[in-house]
């Protein structure tokens, strides 16, 4: 097997050896130019706040006109708006939040309230960009605690609603207190914040709710750092998960049922396994996270359906939950089905022998939502991948979050997951409409993985998420080769939106032979197919005197 001290490194600049986020050295502002004001730490390695938003946001403005003219000069012109040389990590967030068009081209050109009647209300990613902008353009002028509560609305933003211009300058005020958090200035931080958290609410609309939940990480963040850190299941708080970070309640069913995310991906997964193995007479299939285990039921079905019967079907699963649904299926189509949970306490427990394959079986595994949970435990992640290889599976089928939030550096993490959770709350807001209830419960079980990119830091940070070129380049190490999907799976997949009445939000793209399910062109998840390649296993064969 390929020697993994020479993997990680790809992921080094994601965090995952060097999490760095606690130097004291951290600049995360420019340097003031104008006299008279407080001076700013010096300069250091690390982008500021500015510098990165820079990269994500157009440049500062007066006007939404001019916001727009120079989203267009950052995206196609030779002219520089910011000059600080990115970071290869940055590289990958460059495209976060630009080259989409605000709909209206009346903006600024026809009075506010025409505008405001005839073009769509913006969308929470759209107005956290406008909202970047804001920030660059008051961080020019270095106001003070006070003035910047007291007029935020020094320069009009033409066009826009009187909620959407109250949420852009409450997204501003988050951004500024995470400067400050960055920046390690405390005090300032929890007066800027305290504004956040009496204007934001999460009971109202879904910027506001997902600048709730921030404003309360960067709270817990100060708390850590001040030592009045309380871990959230100490404060009276439900607790929606399972230990793994798991549930089955009837919110997350609900939002099964009414998101078509869930229901791409596991039918896109179930149509892959269908065309590589489906002519097997034996079929074992290895879930690395079970989850409600609900999904493997259409596979029965469509197992079942099949002219060739089936001898037997077997899941091993790492996990519990879910058990009696698919046993029940399996009885209730005659199926022959054996079911083998896997008890481990980690991942570096897990060992070929616990799987119990046979020579004459066809072996799938599924890793959703899984391997990066062991980005910041590289023995777990080097063994799970060792025995993966050694099983030598027809096929795997790989689910992952598709977003950066395991930058070392705490501002970029901040900036790329309140763009990934404006995406999903705006989405909750669509889909879950009719249940509110359902929806509050997801919310707060979403909060958590919030929390934890915003206040952790070490192993104690778990949700580590990187994008898909990050895992291409990683699994290209075990000499893992993307296999994709047939035409026909990305047609059906193409169909499921459409069952769904908020189904044209949901964007599918391909990146290279991965499919990318997103929200509004702001992508969420990944969906991957691979096989090891057979030639170093002919080459391992040959060493071998038959």
């Amino acid at each position: 097997m390929e020697d993994l001290g020479q993997v990680y490194p790809l992921c080094c600049e994601y965090g995952v050896y060097q999490d760095n986020t606690e130097n004291k050295g951290l600049n995360f502002f420019r340097e003031q130019q104008q006299p008279h004001q407080q001076q700013s730490p010096p300069k250091s390695s690390y982008l500021t706040l500015d510098d990165f938003l820079g990269s994500c946001f157009p440049a500062p403005a007066q006007s939404m006109q001019e916001i727009k003219r120079l989203e267009s000069i950052a995206e196609n012109s030779e002219e520089t708006l910011y000059t600080p040389a990115l970071s290869s990590s940055l590289q990958l967030l460059r495209k976060c939040g630009s080259g989409k068009e605000i709909e209206c081209n009346q903006l600024g050109g026809a009075s506010d309230e025409t505008c405001s009647s005839t073009r769509k209300k913006l969308s929470t990613e759209e107005i956290i960009r406008v909202a970047g902008s804001r920030f660059i353009q008051f961080s020019d002028q270095r106001c003070d605690d006070f003035s910047m509560l007291m007029h935020p609305f020094g320069y009009a933003l033409s066009g826009l609603s009187e909620e959407e211009t109250r949420d852009v300058e409450l997204t501003r005020l988050l951004l500024a207190t995470a400067e400050e958090v960055g920046y390690q200035q405390f005090d300032r931080a929890s007066r800027l914040l305290s504004r956040c958290e009496w204007v934001a609410s999460e009971r109202s609309n879904p910027l506001q709710r997902v600048v709730y939940y921030f404003a309360e990480a960067l709270q817990g963040r100060i708390h850590k750092a001040t030592g009045r850190f309380i871990p959230k299941e100490m404060k009276g708080k439900p607790n929606c998960e399972t230990p793994h970070g798991l549930s089955t309640h009837l919110g997350h069913l609900s939002m099964h049922q009414n998101v078509p995310f869930n229901q791409v991906m596991q039918l896109t997964a179930i149509q892959a396994i269908i065309e590589n193995v489906g002519s097997a007479r034996k079929i074992h299939l290895i879930d690395l996270e079970i989850r409600s285990g609900v999904q493997w039921t259409a596979l029965m079905q469509a197992l079942a359906d099949r002219q060739r019967r089936l001898d037997h079907l077997k899941i091993t699963a790492v996990g519990l939950r879910g058990i009696q649904k698919i046993e029940e299926t399996a009885r209730s189509m005659n199926f022959p089905f054996t079911f083998k949970p896997v008890k481990v306490s980690c991942m570096s427990e897990i060992k070929e022998e616990l799987f119990e394959t046979a020579a004459d079986e066809a072996i799938v595994v599924v890793a959703n939502m899984i391997l990066r949970t062991m980005l910041s435990r590289p023995a777990c992640l080097e063994n799970l991948m060792r025995v993966i290889k050694n099983l030598n599976p027809s096929i795997m089928i790989v689910g992952e979050v598709e977003a950066n939030h395991n930058s070392p550096t705490f501002v970029n993490r901040f900036v790329e997951a309140l763009f990934f959770y404006g995406a999903y709350f705006d989405c909750l807001e669509t889909c879950l409409k009719q249940n509110t209830e359902h929806r509050t419960i997801t919310e707060a079980t979403f909060s958590n993985g919030i929390e934890n990119i915003v206040t952790m830091e070490g192993t104690d940070r778990i949700a580590r998420s990187v994008k898909m070129d990050v895992w291409r380049a990683f699994f290209s190490r075990f000499r893992m080769v993307e296999v994709g999907f047939s035409d026909s799976s990305l047609y059906q997949a193409g169909l499921i939106p459409k069952q769904f009445p908020c189904g044209s939000s949901c964007t599918l793209e391909k990146n290279g032979e991965c499919l990318i399910v997103g929200w509004k062109g702001t992508p969420l998840h990944s969906l991957s197919a691979w096989k090891f390649s057979r030639e170093r296993l002919w080459r391992s064969l040959a060493n071998y005197n038959f």
